[in-house]
């Protein structure tokens, strides 16, 4: 494929991808792929992979489920060894092959888009709930606050 420079492109179903579908509050949608393959000025074979996909998370502040759009445009250096990493141009990230030198589109197309997916994900749109933004913090009095130890360091400092 990177001899030939060949270019695939199509669409994915979510579904068919299962450590994506583990992760997601629901596996509808359809992911769109590019994928480029071809070596660049340094003789490095890459493949190029854009990918869009509406993913469905659940927003960790209210707990509801919602759709984050995401992009892929990422260039992966095809290595054989892990040796061959530094020798990466920069913005390049390395891809290990098989040493039969297949490659899995899919594989590829899923890791790159559990690579997107937030720690937390939280829907810009959500709110707080009720009970959380109206719940006034009280401040303790001052005699039931336990004995600070810094307490001397700040009085010699305003001396």
């Amino acid at each position: 494929m990177v001899s030939a420079r060949r270019s695939f492109q199509g669409s994915l179903p979510i579904a068919a991808m299962p450590r994506l579908r583990e992760v997601l509050a629901d596996d509808a949608g359809v992911a769109q792929y590019e994928l480029d393959f071809g070596r660049d000025e340094y003789g490095t074979a890459y493949v190029d992979v854009r990918v869009q996909a509406p993913l469905w998370l659940v927003c960790q502040r209210s707990l509801d489920p919602f759709v984050l759009p995401v992009t892929v445009n990422s260039r992966l250096g095809l290595i054989r060894s892990e040796r061959e990493e530094s020798a990466l141009p920069e913005g390049c990230e390395p891809l290990l092959v098989a040493e039969d030198d297949k490659l899995s589109p899919i594989d590829v197309i899923e890791d790159e888009l559990l690579l997107v997916l937030p720690l937390v994900p939280v829907n810009p749109d959500s709110a707080l709930p009720e009970e959380v933004t109206h719940t006034p913090v009280e401040e303790a009095p001052t005699e039931a606050r336990p004995n600070n130890p810094f307490a001397v360091l700040r009085e010699l400092k305003k001396n």
